[in-house]
C-alpha cells in the first residue's frame, strides 16, 4: 500500500498543481486551450507512438490485459443501458443526462492510468497502459457515439463520417502508426527517434496538469443520485470485473497490477467536450469527473492493493 501511495502521490499533485494555476488564474483560459490542443493531438501521439514502437508486444499480454478491458466495458455498457428505463422512470433522469452516466461509467482517463503505471512498473508499465489504449479508445467511442445518437436527440450519421471522426481521433491514429512500426518497420533513425521520445515525454505532465484545470470543486455542492452512480461503477465495480476477467483469462503479477489501474481510474475529460459538442449535459458531466477524480484519491490505492 505505501507503495502505491508513493506512485499516486506524484500524479495528484501534478492535478493539484493544474487546479491551483486555474483557480488563481496563473493561466488563463486561451492558454489551456493552447495546452490541451498541444497535448491531444502533439505530447500524447508521441507517446504512444514511440511506446508501442519499442515495446516487445511478445513479452506482454496483450490479449489477456486487453481483452480483460475490453469485455469489461462491454459487460458495463450493457449494465448501464438495461437501466436506461428505471433511471427515466423512477428517477427522471433525461436522455442529456443519462449519456453523462454512461460515459462516467464507462471512459477512463489515460493521463492517470499512463502516470501510475509508469510510476509503478517504468516502461513495461507504459507498454501495458499502450496495449490497453489500443483495445479500449477505438471502442469506447463507438459505444459513446451510439449512446450520444440514441438518447441525446443526435441525428443520424453516415458510416462515413463515424469513420472520419475515428481516423481523427489522435489516440486511434497513433496506436495505429506505434503497432505498424513495431510489426512492419525496422527501428527508426535516432534522430527521428529521439524527436519522438522528448515530445512524448511531455505528454503526461501536461496532460495531468489539464486534468486539474478542468476540476470545479463548486460544482459539487449538492451530488446526487447520477453523480453517486457514475462513482460506485467506474471506481468500483469496473475494477471489479476487469481484475475477475482477468484472472480468468490467466493474467497475474504486475499485468494484473496494470489491469487494475487502468480500470480504476477516473473518466476521461474528453467526456466533457464530447457531451458539449454532442448535446449531452455537459454540466453534470463536469461534476461527475470532478467528484471521481478526488475519490481516486482514496479508491485507486485501496482497489490497486485489495484487488491484485
Amino acid at each position: 500500500m505505501s507503495a502505491i501511495f508513493a506512485s499516486l502521490i506524484p500524479t495528484f499533485l501534478i492535478i493539484a498543481t493544474g487546479w491551483l494555476c486555474r483557480a488563481t488564474k496563473f493561466v488563463s483560459e486561451p492558454q489551456w486551450a493552447g495546452l490541451e490542443r498541444v497535448t491531444y493531438v502533439i505530447f500524447f501521439p508521441a507517446l504512444i507512438i514511440d511506446t508501442l514502437s519499442r515495446a516487445d508486444l511478445s513479452s506482454v499480454p496483450v490479449l489477456g490485459v486487453g481483452g480483460a478491458l475490453v469485455g469489461s466495458i462491454l459487460t458495463m455498457a450493457v449494465l448501464v443501458l438495461a437501466m436506461r428505463p428505471v433511471l427515466e422512470r423512477q428517477f427522471g433522469i433525461d436522455g442529456p443526462s443519462f449519456t453523462s452516466i454512461f460515459q462516467g461509467a464507462t471512459r477512463w482517463n489515460t493521463f492517470v492510468g499512463l502516470a501510475v503505471a509508469g510510476s509503478l512498473f517504468g516502461q513495461r508499465g507504459i507498454a501495458l497502459i499502450a496495449v490497453a489504449i489500443a483495445a479500449m479508445v477505438p471502442l469506447l467511442n463507438l459505444l459513446a457515439f451510439y449512446v450520444f445518437i440514441r438518447f441525446a436527440g443526435q441525428p443520424q450519421r453516415s458510416p462515413w463520417d463515424i469513420l472520419r471522426s475515428f481516423i481523427a481521433n489522435p489516440f486511434i491514429w497513433s496506436c495505429a502508426i506505434g503497432l505498424a512500426l513495431n510489426l512492419l518497420m525496422p527501428p527508426l533513425p535516432k534522430p527521428i527517434a529521439g524527436y519522438i521520445d522528448v515530445m512524448g515525454r511531455a505528454a503526461l505532465a501536461s496532460g495531468l496538469l489539464i486534468v486539474g484545470a478542468g476540476l470545479d470543486i463548486r460544482r459539487l455542492a449538492s451530488p446526487g443520485l447520477p453523480h453517486a452512480l457514475a462513482a460506485v461503477l467506474k471506481l468500483v465495480l469496473m475494477p471489479v470485473m476487469a481484475v475477475t476477467l482477468a484472472r480468468l483469462i490467466g493474467v497475474t503479477g504486475d499485468d494484473l497490477v496494470v489491469t487494475v489501474v487502468a480500470a480504476s481510474v477516473p473518466s476521461a475529460s474528453a467526456a466533457y467536450v464530447l457531451a458539449r459538442q454532442m448535446g449531452g449535459n455537459a454540466g453534470l458531466m463536469a461534476e461527475i469527473l470532478t467528484l471521481q477524480t478526488l475519490i481516486a484519491l482514496i479508491s485507486m490505492p485501496v482497489l490497486i492493493s485489495l484487488l491484485s
